[in-house]
């Protein structure tokens, strides 16, 4: 019996109840056993009274996709889908993630991390910046910065969120993403918006925001983006799906933006659109999942 984790109380709940419905579907559709659960608020002790060996993780943001789910889960010796709770850990601190990913010589935007009632360390890369939560996904809390006296707001914002916040160069360039199933990447997504970047509003709500799959780099621009995804994905020891972001500047440099170690799995999301352009189903791809268990 599997389990479909969905809802929970992070600033991705209503992101999180669509994708956990499309999977759940999916489930049903084929005549696999299953139950949808959607935490909220302190019902979770419902869920261990229910009888189930397997757990679809389809939680996004804190609570689902930051380890917690994932140790209770592994305390009580069940099998779930995605990466183990350290790798979940990493991965849904930013700031972790980058110092991560530095550490294995992976390209990224200089940063620095501006704590709440802490005195901002100088930073010496220039603007525009980009002002992010460490800790929300789906772009939520971010802002572009264009001069310093905007920086003040930005973070007002991105400390709603969470104490801690990322300030980080903004690379001015077209952004791609590389879904990964397995030990494997898919193809390569490139995605354009009239938001100015691929905020929460593009994403979910937007009519205007494009996909293109081809992506529409030559395939030796294509293999390079998916090894260095791969490189990423491993280095935070993540494992089963995931996703990973960046922006190819001017110059055709790469720069990693974030990994999503619990991707959106709605009709817009971009791990689906990967898996239909090799011929993947929505439904073949959640058994997929199922089976890097």
């Amino acid at each position: 019996m599997i389990a479909v984790l969905m809802g929970g109380n992070s600033a991705e709940r209503a992101v999180s109840l669509k994708s956990g419905e499309a999977v759940y579907q999916a489930l049903i559709s084929q005549n696999i056993d299953c139950f949808k659960f959607d935490w909220y608020k302190d019902n979770l002790s419902k869920l261990w009274q229910q009888e189930f060996d397997q757990a679809f993780i389809v939680l996004h943001g804190r609570g689902g996709e930051d380890g917690y789910i994932q140790k209770q889960l592994e305390s009580r010796g069940i099998r779930y889908t995605g990466s183990g709770s350290n790798a979940s850990h990493n991965g849904m601190d930013k700031a972790r993630t980058k110092m991560i990913w530095r550490q294995h010589n992976l390209t990224l935007a200089p940063s620095i991390v501006a704590s709440i009632n802490q005195p901002i360390e100088s930073i010496d890369f220039p603007l525009p910046w980009a002002v992010k939560p460490t800790l929300e996904g789906s772009s939520i809390g971010i802002s572009k910065v264009d001069s310093q006296i905007q920086l003040d707001d930005a973070l007002t914002l991105a400390w709603q969120y969470n104490p801690h916040a990322l300030v980080e160069q903004w690379i001015e360039g077209d952004e791609y993403t590389v879904a990964i199933l397995g030990d494997k990447a898919l193809p390569v997504v490139k995605i354009m918006t009239d938001q100015g970047f691929y905020d929460y509003e593009s994403k979910y709500h937007s009519n205007e925001t494009q996909y293109s799959c081809p992506c529409g780099l030559n395939p030796s621009q294509e293999q390079a983006l998916q090894a260095i995804a791969l490189e990423a994905f491993f280095a935070i020891s993540a494992k089963g799906w995931g996703r990973v972001d960046f922006i190819i500047n001017q110059h055709n440099k790469p720069y990693l933006l974030e990994i999503n170690t619990v991707p959106g799995m709605t009709s817009n999301s971009l791990v689906p659109m990967a898996a239909k352009a090799m011929d993947m189903s929505f439904d073949q791809l959640v058994v997929a999942i199922i089976d890097e268990i």
